[in-house]
């Protein structure tokens, strides 16, 4: 009885284990659909970064919002690739407003998957034109397998984790920060 007791509870653990499974990892940790992206986000070893400058922006409250939202995430070595001192000095309280110019422009309103934004990149033959809630745009591609972004600054990033779906949007990890004109 002690035996299949214990084979009872091994199968359920690995039940349990495959479920967990079932979730993306990003930055080494779970991401749960019924969590916000900000809750998720802080969970991101990858993502402190950002993680800092949507605090020091003052944009926690609006992600953790109903959304829904679509957010093209940089990870840290994004941020890194910046010139050095860019992110110090967006992260000081006077450059509030630019800082917030640059997050907001990686956030484009409705919850789009990468399978939506193929078919409108497809329906607009080759190149989506997406409007940032900073009110610029992003130009959105494929290239071979992988959705790239164009910034107005002529910069790209590769959406290297897609469809990390949240209760209020869906994240889209990239490799580069986006910038506004």
């Amino acid at each position: 009885m002690k035996t299949i007791y214990t084979l009872g509870m091994l199968a359920l653990g690995a039940a349990s284990f495959a479920m967990a499974a079932e979730n993306p990892i990003v930055g080494g940790n779970e991401m749960f659909p019924t969590k916000t992206i900000v809750q998720n986000a802080v969970n991101s070893a990858d993502h402190t970064t950002l993680v800092a400058a949507v605090e020091a922006a003052g944009l926690v409250d609006a992600l953790s919002g109903p959304g829904p939202f679509t957010v093209f995430a940089p990870v840290n070595a994004a941020f890194a690739k910046l010139p050095a001192g860019t992110v110090e000095t967006l992260l000081k309280p006077e450059n509030k407003a630019a800082l917030t110019k640059v997050l907001t422009y990686h956030v484009v309103a409705g919850k789009w998957s990468a399978k939506d934004l193929e078919k409108m990149i497809k329906k607009a033959g080759g190149t989506a034109e997406l409007k940032t809630v900073s009110g610029g745009n992003l130009k959105a591609m494929v290239h071979g397998n992988m959705i790239v972004l164009h910034d107005e600054k002529g910069g790209m990033s590769t959406v290297t984790q897609a469809d990390v779906f949240q209760s209020n949007g869906v994240i889209h990890v990239v490799d580069t920060v986006l910038l506004p004109n």
